[in-house]
């Protein structure tokens, strides 16, 4: 059974926002279920600091040793920080994807989308583990 942590949000194609102490300021990452089921992660392609992306934009890359998934704005923003730490260990994401294995910091920019998002009881009926 996936790790589906309450006060989270998350989106359809398996990544969560998680808030930090910074007003409108979230970790971007992917959920338990989803680097399960992807598998061990090798690489990933993520976006440079001051890059902005509408919701449900392709933000980058993660690549698997089983396969190769983009991965997507869950809610529109720019990116105020990249994890670095993923460059010379992308296997965080697999470790402890709601913790070390974050990948990005966003400022939302526009709260419009965040109602569309769902919550833990939400995803665990998505992913059918409810």
């Amino acid at each position: 059974m996936s790790d589906i942590p309450s006060g989270l949000r998350y989106t359809e194609e398996h990544e969560y926002l998680k808030p930090t102490d910074e007003d409108s300021v979230f970790l971007v990452g992917v959920t338990d279920y989803a680097q399960g089921e992807l598998g061990d992660v090798v690489f990933l392609e993520l976006p440079a600091a001051g890059d902005s992306f509408a919701k449900g934009d392709v933000f980058g890359t993660i690549e698997a040793v089983k396969a190769v998934s983009d991965l997507y704005a869950p809610v529109t923003g720019e990116v105020v920080e990249v994890n670095t730490a993923l460059d010379d260990d992308p296997s965080l994401v697999n470790s402890d994807p709601y913790g070390e294995g974050w990948m990005l910091r966003i400022r939302v920019s526009d709260d419009a989308g965040m109602e569309d998002l769902l919550d833990s009881e939400g995803y665990t009926k998505l992913i059918g583990e409810d």
